[in-house]
């Protein structure tokens, strides 16, 4: 079927970036004029908000999200020979992170219904050499704070947050970075708070790890030319955190936009639960982000309509959809060495096949919020596009 151009796009980033963009001009014609090209004034300014944003103490501002969660981990004291527990259901970048520190991943099932790890099946994998469990805030919910805590806790484990998806996210009145060890978050253009570039940034309440986390990023050097530690290269731009201070102040506005377009597909889509159509629960109400909306197209009713003619029928429409994730980290053919197979998480693996992403955006109208829906009615309604029972 032939597609047409996006009347919705999945992401538009126009809404936020026109009204604030002389602010955005003037910020990097500062930095210009400064010259502080790499590690300026306006990195130190951009932690110190956003740390205090997460309600930590400290913020170390690095080149991406990935860097963010390996070298926090390092400066966490993770290393060779330790096991890192984290969920089959995140971006590779999670992974990645805890491969490139040298850890073992040891990867787990998640909840069906909030598609975050299962903290369950965590303590399960457990082991003597378990030094750390990451959770991931996925699509913009945490997870509970106060059950890592208690799970942490009991087995001595180091909680280190993948909060790429989660910024200013709360649950049970903690917020996203604030409830363990170190976070790691991810300026990507198309997160909550994005810069116009990669970014990404560690923050924590410890001094010892904020420390090392800027020794690391910088060449393993405290100072220039003295070099205590293997580090890497990883800094984030001035003119990047430059942008991200003029952003950060209306963070709280964009995160209550993409609250309330929720409600209003979740409102909309209510009756549609009887066709197969399942939001991913939302258990942590008003903190609740939403980086994504992600609904399941169940597989297992015999009229429930198949996910990729749906997803085909609304970009027809002119309405961009995504899938996060289309393929589970452990059937990644990357990761194979792990040793994972088919059916090790089926949790995971079904919801791969089942979730959808509709827009999400600040900015995003009613209006188009009511099309979206109205598409998803439409290819619903057409014969061909339902299932046959067996």
């Amino acid at each position: 079927m032939q597609s047409v151009s996006p009347s919705i796009p999945f992401v538009d980033l126009a809404p936020l970036h026109q009204p604030i963009q002389s602010q955005i001009e003037q910020a990097i014609q500062g930095v210009l004029q400064r010259g502080d090209y790499v590690m300026g004034q306006s990195v130190l300014e951009f932690e110190q908000a956003f740390s205090k944003a997460c309600s930590v103490s400290h913020g170390v501002g690095v080149a991406c999200g990935t860097d963010a969660i390996a070298l926090g981990l390092q400066a966490c004291g993770i290393a060779q020979g330790d096991e890192v527990l984290l969920p089959a259901n995140t971006f590779v970048a999670t992974l990645i992170g805890v491969l490139r520190c040298g850890a073992t991943p040891v990867l787990v099932d998640c909840d069906p219904k909030t598609a975050l790890i299962d903290l369950a099946a965590a303590e399960r994998a457990i082991t003597p050499r378990t030094r750390a469990i990451v959770p991931v805030h996925l699509y913009g919910q945490m997870v509970s704070p106060s059950l890592l805590r208690d799970l942490a806790h009991t087995y001595e484990l180091i909680i280190f947050e993948d909060a790429a998806q989660a910024h200013l996210a709360e649950r049970e009145g903690v917020r996203a970075g604030a409830i363990g060890l170190a976070a790691a978050f991810s300026f990507y253009p198309s997160k909550n708070l994005g810069a116009l570039g990669d970014g990404g940034m560690v923050v924590t309440k410890d001094e010892a790890i904020a420390h090392k986390v800027r020794t690391l990023r910088n060449y393993g050097a405290p100072r220039k030319y003295f070099h205590t530690e293997f580090g890497t290269n990883s800094r984030l731009d001035s003119i990047q955190a430059a942008i991200l201070n003029v952003k950060l102040p209306h963070l709280k506005s964009w995160n209550r936009d993409r609250a309330q377009i929720a409600e209003q597909y979740n409102a909309l889509l209510k009756p549609l639960l009887s066709r197969g159509l399942m939001p991913v629960s939302n258990l942590s109400g008003k903190g609740h982000v939403y980086h994504l909306y992600v609904m399941r197209v169940m597989q297992d009713q015999a009229e429930s309509i198949d996910r990729e003619t749906l997803q085909n029928r609304l970009e027809a429409q002119g309405i961009q959809t995504g899938i996060h994730y289309p393929l589970p980290c452990h059937l990644q053919p990357a990761f194979k060495h792990l040793g994972y197979r088919e059916g090790a998480f089926p949790v995971a693996e079904n919801l791969c096949k089942e979730i959808l992403s509709l827009p999400m955006y600040p900015g995003m109208s009613e209006a188009q919020v009511i099309q979206v829906v109205g598409a998803i009615e439409e290819s619903l309604a057409t014969p061909a596009a339902v299932k046959m029972s067996a």
